[in-house]
């Protein structure tokens, strides 16, 4: 049976969907959003329609309902399988009936079942979510509307069944209308997206009432992208929500519920150093999807390739002193070294020569097998391992990879990025949230170097330790936390705190929260003061995403195991019943009890057809490769199924991998000569590629080139008293400042290093060599621009 997005049979016969409507409103930093799918049974039979859809990974799904004609039926959440059985019932018995679930594997993929559709009959199911939208980079807050599920690749030997339904990358090639209903306590900036929108709207003279529309006749075959900008996105922000006035008093829906959104801000002399002892590990999917290009644009990279330049990047970013090491995985994984190795001169020349010879051709995407390998190698002392993955694919064991994700959390931090559209926002969300790092997608045009060098400044922070929260509020008032704990914070990223408020005040209407925790040895204290008035009709917005946060937690908990499983399963039915949304152990459930005849004749069943985008055909199985092999290409590989791997050297060994001479590194010479790439092309690339792991650059013709002069040009200019590598790092640094200062987020690290260097060889004559290098360079910058 093939499998895709929509409405579906078991034949792949299609059910035409006619309409897709998309309102999506937002409110400060919280999007509510309402799908509307209109399908019509075109066959002479009743039909069963399977839709198979992606959702955020991190959404709230809080209402499903269907029309059919006049008649409404409005879901409810039940036990799953309760749920299940209430549908098959109804349908087999010829009632009309509506079954939406949440996959088990994965927390983005959806089922849903529409029963006995008469033929003739049209429906519209509509289905909403609430999510918190990220803040990007540039301090955008992101809303992606996915139209590609990837497949969730299997290995041929697992046991474990696949997402159900997903076996080939599946887009929904429909029109879509879009309406965007923005509102703030701040004042709105603009409102940028991937596809083609109407002029925004300010619907008040604060512009902070908004609204916009997707240009009409849009086809949704890609993933639509809205970036909203608010003029003070840091503020700091507290809601109060009134809690349901059907609900108990006491429970989560019936208290008031308290949303707190931080942005914590570090003490300036803290940051002024970045950490630099760390060591880094770099986790690149190489599967057969990544030699897809970034966009449908016509310069448009290869994932692959853009992948390779910002492992370039990263590398001649690392801070002298800390430790690496880069690994690939597809169907089976490989690891440049077999233990993290000191960041020279010599170690990262042997990763770069590996690095260019990189190709996305090791089959699927198993994620799994790399983590426990890097797991198991025991981290340097006073040096916190950092993990950055890299992928564009979505696994079938999403749940196990964030387990194990969080079983190391206490030993490293990880920093997540999703590659193209459909990729997992379970997977590359969760392994940040749930390793204390942060995520980030790369979608459409969109640079992958910036986000990844962001990502790079977060890890280089120093680490935040013994974060506490504490409550100021009038007596007879208590707060319950609601959040998971605070694990990790990062300079100018959002924190988001929900609690619980319980209790009455007599006269006092003002609280405080209170955020502790230890920078470098140094306490530091962030305070936000809140109002306990409550904010009405605001649609339990807030309670569910509270009731979402704690289900999420529980749900871990539970596959943690113990003895307390059968109790933990139960409090998730019970809150996810009673705030109205979706869990991994309840669905929603909607039968049309009022129907006035039952639907005769033989059930099909129907799916909506979709464009296909086959990976590259069946997944090798993994042979029997010895546990530790150097290849031609000069690089450790292994097996997926030998999870107890271990790559541990002799200590020798190791040894050698820090030295500079070296058999290994030999190989990995010699493996450069393979497969030489094309320069690269980029100017900023081209320059970085030039520099040494100290900072510095040499003298010569290549560096003459990318500022578009002869060597000779560049040498007479040079002052006589000042060494040619300073003259060269200062040329470096003037022509980034002065030509390339709107990739700064890019190269930032780069410059540290060289101004770095520089002011370590206290050179003579460096104002000298700044006053010709502008000469020579057509610019007017200064030492204190420079930082040297």
């Amino acid at each position: 049976m093939v499998n895709c997005c929509g409405l579906v049979s078991e034949k792949n016969v299609p059910v035409p969907l006619k309409s897709i409507s998309v309102q999506l409103q937002v409110r400060d930093h919280v999007a509510s959003v309402s799908s509307s799918l209109q399908y019509a049974n075109e066959e002479d039979r009743p039909l069963e329609a399977v839709f198979i859809f992606p959702l955020p990974g991190d959404a709230a799904v809080s209402h499903f309902s269907a029309r059919i004609g006049e008649q409404e039926i409005v879901a409810e959440v039940q036990d799953k399988q309760s749920a299940r059985d209430q549908y098959h019932d109804a349908v087999s018995s010829g009632q009309q009936a509506f079954l939406l679930e949440e996959s088990d594997q994965s927390s983005d993929v959806f089922r849903l079942n529409v029963g006995c559709l008469s033929p003739g009959q049209t429906a519209i199911v509509t289905i909403i979510y609430i999510i918190e939208l990220s803040v990007q980079a540039d301090n955008a807050l992101r809303f992606c509307l996915p139209a590609v599920l990837n497949p969730r690749y299997t290995p041929a030997a697992s046991a474990e069944p696949p997402v159900p339904g997903v076996s080939s990358a599946s887009v929904i090639p429909y029109i879509l209308s879009l309406s965007v209903d923005v509102r703030s306590s701040d004042r709105i900036s603009r409102l940028e997206s991937s596809c083609p929108l109407d002029p925004l709207q300010f619907l008040n003279a604060q512009h902070t009432h908004a609204t916009v529309n997707l240009s009409t006749g849009h086809r949704f075959d890609k993933d639509v992208e809205l970036l909203l900008y608010y003029e003070n996105t840091h503020q700091p922000t507290a809601v109060v929500e009134a809690g349901a006035a059907a609900a108990q008093t006491g429970s989560l829906m019936g208290d008031p519920a308290l949303m707190i959104s931080l942005y914590p801000e570090f003490p300036a002399d803290v940051m002024s150093s970045l950490a630099s002892q760390s060591e880094f590990i770099f986790v690149v999917d190489r599967s057969e999807s990544m030699s897809y290009k970034m966009h449908h644009g016509k310069d448009a990279q290869k994932r692959i390739e853009s992948a390779k330049d910002t492992l370039l990047l990263l590398l001649k970013s690392l801070p002298m002193g800390c430790y690496f090491n880069i690994y690939g995985f597809g169907s089976r994984f490989e690891c440049f070294f077999p233990q993290s190795v000191v960041y020279s001169e010599v170690t990262m020349e042997a990763a770069l020569r590996r690095v260019k010879c990189m190709n996305a051709d090791m089959g699927g995407t198993e994620i799994l097998w790399p983590l426990k390998h890097i797991y198991s190698q025991p981290c340097y002392p006073d040096h916190p391992r950092q993990l950055f993955v890299f992928t564009d694919g979505e696994v079938w064991n999403t749940k196990k990879v964030l387990d194990l994700v969080k079983s190391h959390v206490d030993s490293h931090r990880c920093f997540s990025f999703g590659i193209g559209e459909g990729a997992s926002t379970a997977l590359v969300t969760g392994m940040a949230r749930e390793g204390s790092g942060h995520a980030q997608f790369i979608t459409g045009t969109d640079r992958m170097q910036p986000k990844v060098m962001q990502s790079l400044r977060f890890a280089l922070q120093p680490a935040v330790d013994n974060i506490s929260v504490d409550w100021t509020v009038p007596e007879g008032v208590t707060v319950d936390m609601l959040s998971p704990p605070i694990n990790a914070l990062f300079q100018g990223q959002r924190a988001l705190i929900y609690a619980q408020i319980k209790g009455q005040s007599s006269g006092e209407t003002e609280g405080a929260v209170t955020v502790k925790y230890k920078l470098k040895d140094q306490p530091v204290t962030n305070q936000l003061q809140f109002t306990l008035k409550p904010v009405e009709d605001t649609g339990l917005t807030i309670h569910r995403l509270a009731a979402r946060s704690v289900i999420r937690s529980l749900e871990l908990q539970e596959r943690a195991g113990g003895a307390d499983m059968e109790n933990i399963r139960s409090r998730i039915v019970e809150l996810s019943v009673q705030a109205g949304v979706s869990s991994v152990h309840t669905a929603f459930i909607g039968v049309n009890k009022d129907s006035r005849q039952t639907v005769k004749g033989p059930l099909l069943q129907r799916r909506v057809p979709t464009r296909s985008m086959m990976i590259g055909g069946p997944m090798p199985r993994w042979g029997t490769a010895p546990l530790i092999t150097l290849g031609a290409a000069g690089c450790f590989t292994m097996p997926v199924q030998q999870q107890s791997a271990v790559c541990a050297p002799s200590a020798k060994r190791r040894m050698v991998f820090q030295s500079t001479d070296s058999s290994v590194m030999d190989a990995f010479a010699s493996a450069s000569h393979q497969a030489e790439p094309e320069l690269q092309k980029d100017p900023v690339l081209q320059l970085v590629s030039l520099q040494k792991a100290v900072g510095c650059w040499e003298l010569n013709a290549a560096l003459a080139d990318v500022f578009g002069k002869t060597e000779d040009e560049v040498t007479n200019q040079k002052p006589a008293q000042v060494d040619g590598s300073v003259w060269a790092t200062v040329l470096a640094l003037i022509w980034l400042y002065v030509y390339k200062l709107d990739q700064q987020v890019e190269w930032q690290f780069v410059a540290v290093k060289a101004a770095s260097w520089i002011r370590s060889q206290k050179p003579d004559g460096l104002s000298q060599c700044v006053c010709e290098g502008n000469l020579l360079l057509g610019s007017q910058v200064t030492e204190d621009t420079l930082g040297i």
